[in-house]
């Protein structure tokens, strides 16, 4: 009977240690149950530069009719340098560099003055970047004021629509006095969008297609870490009351089509709760940290 006894309790000494170990056992499977893995956003970088001043001395060629008769304005024109972990992107360009150092130039019907400080070039040595380390150059569109210094760029990919493009090689561009075709004469390396375009693949900076300002003019979204969703404007605006008054200027060229894209922007513009900086406009402009400083 002592014999059958032992027994009996060593039996039941190794099942309640079985127990304990399965009740043991069982916070470890859930710990590596909820292990969720975190995916870090990558860290893009929105630096502002500034291309010139325009002085608008007719400000009515920004309306139809008579909406601004007799009316100036002083815009700004900045232009943009995106770092991302796989590359520089460099959004417009400013005005033409022969400004540099020299009087204001007030064009021959008067309408505009124009003036530019410094080279593109001195200005990028600010966030140490030469324009070899530029992999993609995108214009909102190719008037004069956004593709300045656009030839020392011959290196980067140009991200263009294919309608812009198209005008570009064409014939009616060289008898605008809006366009320059002399400033991206060097840009052969060359990609045609047709629409939207995600430059690096993840959402972060999206070219978006707004055409009407001219053929193929176009905007940029970024998604930004800590400053979060930001469109640049191009000129689908110029200042804060043709965006009030969604008044499109008279020398676009296609006004029913700037209206729908100025619909198709301010409806993307609140769906992803988006800051809007109008880049003509002066206060957006001043706004904006500029480099070596940057919004993230």
């Amino acid at each position: 009977m002592k014999k059958l006894a032992l027994l009996s309790a060593v039996a039941l000494s190794i099942v309640a240690c079985k127990n304990d170990a399965k009740e043991e056992a069982k916070p470890v499977q859930e710990t590596t149950e909820n292990v969720v893995e975190v995916i870090q956003k990558p860290e893009v970088k929105l630096y502002t530069f500034d291309g010139g001043h325009i002085k608008v001395n007719n400000l009515n060629l920004f309306a139809q009719g008579d909406t601004y008769k007799g009316e100036t304005i002083d815009l700004a024109n900045a232009f943009y340098v995106i770092k991302h972990p796989k590359g520089n992107l460099l959004w417009d360009a400013g005005l033409p560099e022969n400004l540099v150092g020299q009087e204001p130039y007030t064009s021959p019907d008067k309408a505009f003055t124009v003036t530019r400080k410094d080279s593109i070039v001195n200005q990028l040595n600010k966030i140490d970047l030469k324009p070899s380390d530029v992999n993609y150059i995108a214009f909102s569109h190719l008037h004069f004021d956004h593709t300045g210094p656009a030839n020392h760029f011959a290196d980067a990919t140009w991200l263009v629509q294919q309608p812009e493009y198209e005008f570009s090689q064409g014939e009616e561009i060289k008898s605008n006095g809006f366009y320059s075709v002399d400033a991206i004469a060097k840009l052969n390396k060359v990609q045609q969008l047709h629409g939207d375009h995600d430059v690096f693949g993840d959402g972060t900076v999206i070219i978006k297609s707004m055409p009407g300002h001219t053929p193929g003019h176009q905007v940029l979204f970024l998604n930004l870490t800590n400053n979060g969703p930001i469109l640049l404007s191009g000129d689908l605006y110029h200042f804060g009351k043709n965006r009030t008054g969604k008044i499109v200027p008279q020398f676009n060229h296609d006004i029913p089509e700037t209206e729908k894209s100025i619909a198709k922007f301010e409806d993307f513009a609140k769906q992803n709760n988006a800051k809007v900086y109008i880049q003509h406009e002066v206060t957006d402009f001043a706004k904006m940290p500029k480099a070596p400083k940057y919004m993230n």
